[in-house]
């Protein structure tokens, strides 16, 4: 019995062993991913928070300046069913200055435009003209509630609210398909699962750790009351 128990844990290592050896392999390989997470910013609450953070350092003027802005891209993100790889080429090959200066209507900080394309577009497989264009074609693909496109005033919402006016924007959007996050008190970003085809795609794993207060702030737009 005890040799059969022993037969037995060996195999169960070996396999455990296999996988964990498949999944290092992948691990990082640019292109080897199964889709994509487009992650759209709350601007206002990116300028607010980052304001509370540092108090005596003005907020990026890019994005927090006089330049009224909603949603931002934050970034287009390869990931695995668990998990996501980053930095798969250490270094990144370098990202040309027009790809950066025609980004900025999609992501307004050439830092972020950056830190991106080394941690996440490198994943992608593509060169950055490549990636770049497919982070549009991403963005392309949601449309953004009515409602967010031009908020004047503070607005105040729960995760669920949110949830269903974007998949009432988008057709074939589920609830399955993205995740809210927030801080202690704000939206802070919507995250939406795409397959490489640009079609909308379940994500359990990001799903679960969506934001589950019961109410969230939506600060106005630049130029708005506060």
């Amino acid at each position: 019995m005890l040799i059969l128990r022993a037969a037995l844990l060996a195999v169960v290592l070996s396999l455990a062993s296999g996988v964990a050896a498949a999944q290092d392999r992948r691990q990082n390989q640019p292109g080897q991913f199964d889709f994509y997470v487009l992650s759209l910013s709350w601007s206002p609450s990116f300028c607010q928070a980052s304001a509370e953070r540092s108090p005596n350092r003005p907020p990026d003027p890019t994005q927090c300046g006089a330049r009224p802005f909603s949603f931002v891209v934050h970034g287009l993100w390869p990931q695995y069913e668990r998990g996501f790889p980053e930095f798969c080429q250490q270094p990144s090959p370098r990202l040309d200055r027009n790809i950066v200066s025609s980004m900025l209507d999609l992501m307004p900080a050439p830092r972020l435009i950056f830190n991106e394309w080394d941690k996440h577009g490198t994943c992608s497989g593509l060169g950055p003209r490549g990636y770049f264009e497919t982070l549009r074609k991403a963005r392309a693909a949601v449309k953004i509630p009515e409602a967010y496109i031009d908020l004047e005033r503070p607005l105040t919402v729960t995760p669920d609210e949110v949830q269903e006016a974007f998949v009432k924007a988008n057709p074939g959007l589920t609830r399955a398909s993205f995740a809210i996050t927030c801080d202690s008190r704000r939206l802070s970003e919507v995250r939406i699962c795409l397959g490489k085809d640009m079609h909308f795609r379940e994500c359990p794993e990001l799903t679960r750790r969506t934001c589950r207060r019961e109410q969230l702030i939506m600060p106005p737009m630049r130029g708005g009351p506060a």
